[in-house]
């Protein structure tokens, strides 16, 4: 595409509608509909889709990135068209194309995932760069699932963060109730999400246009299934609908967590407080997407009682299933799993005191080895070390950065490499004829630097678990930048705070 999009213009058009959303609670926003068919907001769209390596996935009319950049008119006739559509009222989504996926760990298990076409890929990227800002004011501080600037670890630091003790004493927090909503994305009713939306956006069109992305055609083995509940998974603008629709989860804990508009977690914390004194129980969630625990500040009872009147609130607000099976109620000191992690409540022996802890699941170190023991397996001794290394190198960097976190990370990574060497050893023996350890050492690794110094062949070196350093990832509070919550001052701040960690991070070199 020729000529440089204006970034700036897509930035202050998002910043204002945050502030207009965030300091007017019941506004409704009317001529959005504009703003989605502007040229700006259609080439930034395209930029940011084009980064995506699924630009090349086509969807059900076989159109990719290269089919639009080879066109005589190239990005730009592609985008003008789109507008024009748009503009004219006949823009009409395209049947998506579904896949399923494996569930890691859950043989036999699927997961759908829905490929749109490039062009509602796009139309929905200028959808949610409009509709973001404005619901992003609205969702509460605890929620952390598909939303800017935040994360999973954010969201374990916050239970983390609930579990350990205060000023005041020990945590209060004796229970957990592990949230989970039969198959949630597809339960979504269109009806109530569609009234949640309508509660800020007042323009029709724009209206329209996301209720024609929820009522798309799925195109299933050669045939089409018309939805009648559910969010496609795999849809831009999905995540995005999904929380404005699970924010109700939020909203029925309000009196315990911070609100969206609260600058601290004073209100929140002294409401807990009250209850406490009053001897009444307290309830505190942490949302990422449909994953959510329920902190219980109270007995065992408490937290059963609450869990029949969680399953009937979803049941008649949001017409959702809790699975009772699996919502399992658990004392905060045996243990629970969240968003991948094993969370416990544990001694901490230097000073005696029970604190939040994170640990890595057995499960999931089994699921890694089985995954790289796959990908050994699969390759062909006729291969290179290094085709090897350059598959599994994503594989362990993904792995220990997001378990880089958990307490006692150093001594799991230890025996993951300690495991890795061996299993390439075994891999380099059978394409050597067996070779001897020594002389596999001196091909390979140099000439008697030990296991710790890894495999490597040429340029390429195998990455190690213990490269990543155990770090404690900090509870970041209730203003976490979103890219459109930061004064001039803070933006400054942030910047020359990146500049100073980079400076020291290259002198350590």
């Amino acid at each position: 595409m020729s000529g440089t999009v204006n970034t700036g213009f897509i930035l202050d058009m998002q910043r204002k509608l945050y502030r207009w959303s965030a300091a007017d609670s019941e506004k409704k926003f009317a001529d959005l509909f504009n703003i989605v068919c502007e040229h700006g907001t259609l080439a930034h769209a395209w930029q940011r889709l084009a980064r995506n390596r699924g630009s090349n996935t086509p969807g059900t009319d076989r159109v990719t990135r290269k089919t639009v950049e080879e066109r005589p008119d190239g990005v730009a006739g592609f985008l003008e068209d789109i507008r024009q559509d748009l503009r004219g009222g006949t823009y009409q989504p395209q049947p998506v194309r579904q896949r399923l996926i494996p569930k890691p760990g859950k043989p036999g298990k699927f997961r759908p995932l829905g490929i749109p076409t490039l062009k509602d890929r796009l139309v929905q990227m200028a959808l949610k760069l409009v509709l973001e800002p404005i619901f992003e004011a609205d969702f509460y501080p605890i929620s952390y699932g598909f939303r800017p600037g935040r994360s999973t670890h954010d969201a374990l630091a916050r239970v983390r963060h609930r579990l350990n003790p205060t000023s005041a004493g020990p945590s209060r927090t004796r229970f957990v109730i592990e949230g989970d909503i039969k198959g949630c994305f597809d339960a979504i009713d269109h009806h109530v999400l569609m009234e949640r939306v309508r509660h800020r956006i007042q323009d029709r069109k724009v209206l329209r246009l996301v209720l024609a992305f929820l009522k798309a055609d799925i195109m299933i083995e050669g045939s089409l299934r018309h939805p009648v509940t559910g969010t496609p998974q795999g849809g831009i603008v999905s995540p995005l609908l999904a929380n404005i629709y699970l924010t109700a989860i939020d909203e029925r804990y309000r009196r315990w967590v911070p609100n969206p508009r609260d600058k601290t977690r004073e209100r929140a914390q002294q409401r807990l407080q009250s209850d406490y004194r009053r001897g009444r129980p307290g309830f505190y969630v942490v949302r990422y997407a449909d994953d959510f625990v329920v902190l219980v500040q109270g007995t065992q009872q408490h937290a059963e009682h609450e869990r029949e009147a969680l399953a009937q609130f979803l049941k008649e607000e949001l017409r959702m299933e809790l699975s009772m099976e699996k919502t399992k109620i658990t004392d905060v000191r045996e243990g629970f799993d969240f968003l991948g992690y094993r969370i416990a409540q544990e001694r901490m022996p230097s000073t005696r005191r029970h604190v939040g802890m994170l640990f890595i699941p057995k499960g999931k170190s089994q699921l890694l080895r089985d995954k790289i023991k796959a990908k050994v397996r699969e390759t062909p001794t006729g291969n290179s070390l290094a085709d090897l290394i350059d598959d599994l190198n994503p594989v362990i960097v993904g792995w220990r950065n997001y378990y880089r976190y958990a307490t006692r990370s150093g001594k799991e990574f230890a025996k993951h490499d300690w495991w890795l060497w061996w299993r390439l050893k075994s891999w380099l023996g059978k394409k050597h004829s067996k070779a001897p350890v020594g002389t596999l050492r001196r091909i390979y690794a140099g000439p008697r630097t030990g296991e710790r110094s890894g495999w490597r062949m040429g340029g390429k070196k195998l990455a190690q678990f213990a490269d990543a350093k155990r770090l404690r990832y900090p509870d970041r509070g209730l203003r976490i930048p979103n890219g459109w919550n930061a004064t001039p001052d803070e933006s400054f701040r942030k910047g020359a705070d990146k500049f100073w960690e980079a400076t020291r991070a290259l002198a350590s070199l």
